[in-house]
């Protein structure tokens, strides 16, 4: 029998409250979310993720006084430190198999100990956003520089004159990235920055709250995110539309795949029981591209929900961020084993925000589990 203290909840803490937060928040069944006050997608629309960046960690919007001193502060922090530049060959191929992200845990933690990050109990506020800084500048760089040395490639050194997005696109191909481009990604990054208490978030915010480092909460969420249920599903979503390849053969691909029950992935999602905000406007970025796959994912996205309105009449299931961010990476000329990694770019600034917001409260995070296993004591069977 539980105790006076235990509380039942749903599996997976469905529509549990653990905290309160002034980051952010989904609105499941308005297809609404927000970073602090401020609708994600007028965010994405009309800011820069730099801009969102200072909103998230720094609490407020900047004006263009504090934006031009937010670039001159963040932009050094990109650069490779002196420490993990040597280490990076190995950890690249020692993990060419899993990619970036397998690598990027390990390259974040030798950054924080050469830069002496201290565990969040014994950190100061103010150096802790130093270090949330320096941790989520670096990200991009270091995810760059792996995946260039894992293709036979040399890093390339990031720019101070350009945009986080567009440093991204040119430290990851060479080239300096068309504005459309650059701005896609962007719009994608500043889409995916914060989305309330998601599985690898929480996870993140578990870790510090038993005052550990702040790059050691980050590489727990970089776990999290690595799962296909959660960040690992953009490429498996352009797998969808590879394997469909036709318009013709949509209607009895989605069919067949429906009626065996199997996943379609880019479609439902825990919390939006309306159209995911996110894929709406991730559709008007790939339309302005245009082209066949852009073409065949809108007409995968339509018959997907009228089909499912027919065998499953009732079931509400809508694209997710992820359907249409696969196009739209691609679109942009990202590997798709950049995709999930491309994703942590964004969400680390989230998960930073989080980490210092759960530093603040010292409350450790300590649920409880009900024993199911052989009633105990038992005694134990003669050695």
């Amino acid at each position: 029998m539980p105790s006076t203290t235990e509380i039942d909840v749903p599996r997976g803490l469905k529509g549990v409250v653990v905290t309160e937060t002034e980051l952010s928040d989904v609105r499941g069944l308005e297809g609404f979310y927000h970073y602090r006050q401020y609708s994600a997608i007028d965010l994405a629309e009309q800011r820069t993720l730099e801009d969102v960046w200072h909103l998230m960690l720094l609490g407020e919007l900047p004006d263009p006084a504090r934006r031009a001193a937010f670039l001159a502060r963040t932009a050094p922090l990109r650069r490779l430190p002196d420490a993990l530049r040597p280490l990076l060959p190995a950890l690249a191929a020692s993990t060419a198999h899993g990619g970036p992200l397998t690598a990027l845990g390990a390259a974040l933690s030798i950054a924080a100990a050469d830069r002496g990050i201290r565990p969040l109990y014994d950190t100061a506020p103010d150096r802790r956003v130093e270090d949330a800084l320096f941790a989520t500048a670096l990200v991009p760089t270091v995810l760059t520089a792996l995946h260039r040395l894992q293709q036979g490639e040399q890093p390339i050194e990031p720019r101070d004159d350009l945009g986080y997005a567009a440093n991204y696109l040119y430290m990851l191909t060479g080239e300096e990235p068309t504005p459309a481009k650059a701005r896609a990604i962007e719009q994608y990054l500043i889409s995916t920055v914060d989305h309330g208490f998601n599985a690898s978030t929480f996870t993140a915010r578990v870790i510090a709250s038993t005052g550990a480092d702040l790059v050691a909460c980050l590489v727990g969420g970089l776990g999290a995110l690595s799962g296909p249920l959660h960040g690992g599903a953009p490429s498996r979503a352009l797998d969808t539309l590879d394997a469909i390849g036709t318009p013709e053969r949509i209607d009895g691909w989605i069919r067949e795949h429906v009626l065996a029950g199997d996943r379609i992935m880019g479609f439902g999602h825990a919390v939006y029981r309306t159209e995911d905000p996110r894929s709406r406007m991730l559709r008007g970025v790939a339309e302005s591209f245009g082209g066949e796959l852009v073409d065949l994912a809108v007409q995968v996205e339509a018959r997907v929900e009228a089909i499912l309105a027919e065998l499953k009449p009732g079931r509400e299931l809508h694209t997710n961020v992820e359907f249409y961010a696969g196009v739209v990476m691609h679109l942009c000329g990202l590997p798709r084993e950049m995709f999930t990694p491309t994703f942590a770019a964004g969400r680390a600034i989230g998960w930073s925000a989080n980490i210092l917001e759960q530093a603040a409260d010292s409350k450790i995070i300590r649920p409880s589990a009900r024993y199911t296993g052989p009633a105990a004591p038992a005694p134990l069977p003669a050695a």
